[in-house]
């Protein structure tokens, strides 16, 4: 039987392994990729770590640690016992703590098309011809060929952050509670298959949003902060072990296409967790470039929506990211080469990446207006509607309305203050997004993300993301509606993470002038809790009265619904609607008027009513939690998604489906 893998020394097994071991060091392989707990655990038995679809390609690597004085000479790999005949690198192995002349051995683009269990082996040679070998497994994930139609379009919708309670605020809220029964659905609600995802990172309990997205595009556990790619031990942010892509792998294999639609900056993890490769989330320059350098190429990327304008104009443009240290890429030769793509060029900050784009045959949509003027026969697309991350819907939607902020020192709205007050909606953002896919013959995957339901759990700002968490379903309702007209179609909607341990607590017993008379008395606890936060049956039925666009006529309601958040740091709370959202340190002009004028920190508004609610955590932001989230499903293939499964499996459902068919 497996237990959990405990190494345990003692002080006799310590001395025996002294008095036994040689007068000389041995060269060590230190990390031995793909992941595996034969390699780190010497345990061959399941689960295994790495898994991949037959000739799915990935990357073979070992770390080896030379005797000192000596280097490593060559390395071969070897898979169940047959020698890889590929070329292996040995790239310097330079991070922190490394003895001199370390090496990555590195072996790219190997694949298998023999479903089962692989042992990996590599040795290594160094100068005095002494050598090492280390072994790890891996597994090759066998398709069935059923006789079940083929998913000829994936469309996989990634509410950030989004647990079930953020889901059931956005059903209380847009849809309305009376007598304990909802008055109608969301619309993953009319979904017919749901399921529970285990969320968890290579690295941690508790995952970050790029390997949270990737293990979706990939199959694969990757640690935080990286995506598409395996840890390694050099600090070049873009030459980690590549695993292929879903959108490489089925534009390679069947020709599909690839479109990519976000509420945040197009370089956030997730969105580049579908198009890139790179250990370093925040590497926006390189990541940007790469959309067009390589996955117009080895994804067939097509469609590419969101914020993030500043990494696509030249750094003499107000506004530019481009001249940021250490965000751009040039790729090694040896990888370039194994895998097909450009090397890049280190530095381009002069770029034009629009124009770049615009050259190689995409309209160019900079606004709603724009985006809506698009012909639908439309080949490509890439549409950037703000400097970094789009504004949220509840400020969108405000926009639109002409609503002003109260004590705004500008006059204008929300949008306007950030400069971009034509902003699409994610549903419209979607739906011009299908229908420039559907151009492909062959079929296409969509990522479609609600970025800020992530967002705005982080800063604590209730109102802000459950009218995400709306504008989300809102877009899924869009997907739905393409895959009832194209039944060849699937739709998975699911989160990378839940953010915020967010709970719906109650209702207020109060009205709205009640709440605002309190929110400004410096009372605390004692007047903004006990008598305000109704539990259980005090809780009542919040009733939001919603407008035509499909968004409340206002959040500030009488006996409104109240949040709590178990994973959050220090904050001030008066149960209303902040006006303007905090300052987005991600913003070009953030430190300029009128962005600098927004509040900075959960500490910094609502303090007036003087209650605060001291944290669980350090720092100035709710965080991720290890909990499970949701998944839903419609369309071909959909009743694959059944039961409770790893973030993993949701990406080889998606490939049985597309590759093998489903019934």
């Amino acid at each position: 039987m497996k237990t959990n893998r405990i190494l345990l020394l003692t002080a006799a097994s310590l001395t025996a392994g002294l008095l036994t071991a040689p007068s000389f060091a041995a060269p060590v392989v230190s990390r031995l990729t793909p992941p595996s707990a034969l390699f780190t655990f010497n345990d061959p038995t399941p689960p295994y770590v790495a898994r991949f679809l037959p000739g799915q390609r990935f990357d073979l690597q070992a770390t080896v640690r030379p005797d000192a004085g000596q280097t490593i000479t060559s390395a071969i790999f070897k898979v169940d016992g047959n020698a890889v005949q590929s070329p292996v690198s040995l790239l310097t192995a330079n991070v922190a703590g490394l003895p001199a002349n370390s090496v990555a051995a590195t072996l790219r683009a190997y694949s298998s098309t023999t479903p089962g269990v692989h042992t990996f082996t590599v040795e290594a040679t160094q100068s005095n011809a002494t050598t090492v070998t280390a072994t790890g497994n891996f597994e090759v994930i066998a398709i069935n060929n059923n006789g079940g139609t083929k998913a000829k379009n994936i469309i996989v919708c990634i509410g950030d952050g989004m647990g079930i309670a953020h889901r059931t605020a956005a059903r209380i809220l847009s849809r309305g509670v009376q007598q304990g029964k909802a008055l109608s659905d969301l619309v993953t609600d009319t979904f017919p298959n749901t399921g529970i995802v285990k969320t968890s990172s290579l690295n941690s309990i508790v995952t970050d949003s790029a390997p949270g997205a990737a293990c979706y595009s990939t199959g694969n556990k990757f640690n935080n902060n990286q995506e598409g790619v395996f840890p390694d031990d050099t600090t070049d942010k873009f030459d980690n072990p590549r695993v292929e892509l879903i959108g490489e792998y089925l534009h390679r294999t069947q020709g599909k296409a690839l479109g990519i639609v976000t509420t945040a900056d197009v370089f956030d993890a997730t969105p580049a967790a579908f198009g890139i490769h790179t250990q370093d989330r925040g590497a926006g320059t390189g990541i940007c470039d790469q959309f067009l350098d390589e996955a117009t190429q080895t994804s067939g990327l097509k469609v590419l929506l969101g914020g993030g304008r500043k990494w696509f104009i030249p750094s003499s443009t107000p506004g530019s990211a481009r001249a940021t240290s250490g965000a751009d890429y040039a790729l090694a030769p040896e990888l370039a080469t194994a895998w097909g793509v450009a090397t890049g060029v280190a530095n381009d900050t002069g770029r034009d990446l629009i124009g770049d784009f615009q050259t190689a045959g995409f309209s160019y949509a900079p606004d709603r207006t724009s985006l809506n003027a698009i012909p639908d026969n439309t080949q490509k697309l890439i549409g950037l509607f703000s400097l970094s991350n789009m504004n949220v819907s509840f400020d969108k939607i405000n926009g639109r309305r002409g609503v002003i902020p109260a004590g705004s020192t500008t006059g204008n709205t929300i949008v306007s203050d950030y400069g971009f007050p034509d902003q699409p909606m994610l549903d419209e953002m979607t739906d011009k997004a299908l229908k420039v896919l559907n151009n492909t013959p062959q079929g296409f995957v969509l990522m479609v993300e609600g970025a800020s339901i992530d967002k705005q759990a982080h800063n604590m700002d209730s109102e802000r993301w459950i009218l995400d968490a709306v504008e989300f379903d809102n877009a899924i309702g869009v997907c739905k509606n393409f895959a009832t007209a194209n039944p060849n179609t699937l739709i998975i909607v699911t989160a990378d993470h839940e953010c915020g341990g967010i709970s719906i607590i109650g209702g207020s017993t109060v009205t709205n002038a009640q709440l605002v008379t309190a929110s400004t008395g410096g009372g605390g606890a004692a007047t903004l809790r006990d008598p305000i936060v109704g539990t259980y049956d005090a809780a009542g039925f919040p009733n939001y009265v919603m407008a035509p666009d499909g968004f409340p006529v206002t959040t500030d309601i009488d006996y409104r619904m109240l949040i709590g958040y178990a994973a959050n740091c220090d904050r001030y709370e008066d149960w209303v609607t902040n006006v303007r959202p905090l300052r987005d340190s991600q913003q070009s002009f953030n430190n300029t008027a009128p962005l600098n004028t927004y509040p900075g920190l959960p500490l910094n508004r609502d303090v007036a009513g003087g209650f605060l609610i001291t944290g669980q955590v350090p720092g100035s932001t709710a965080v991720h939690t290890a909990a499970d989230v949701p998944v839903y499903s419609f369309g071909r293939g959909s009743s694959l998604y059944a039961g409770t499964m790893d973030n993993t499996d949701v990406f080889f459902k998606a490939m049985q489906a597309a590759i093998g068919g489903a019934k």
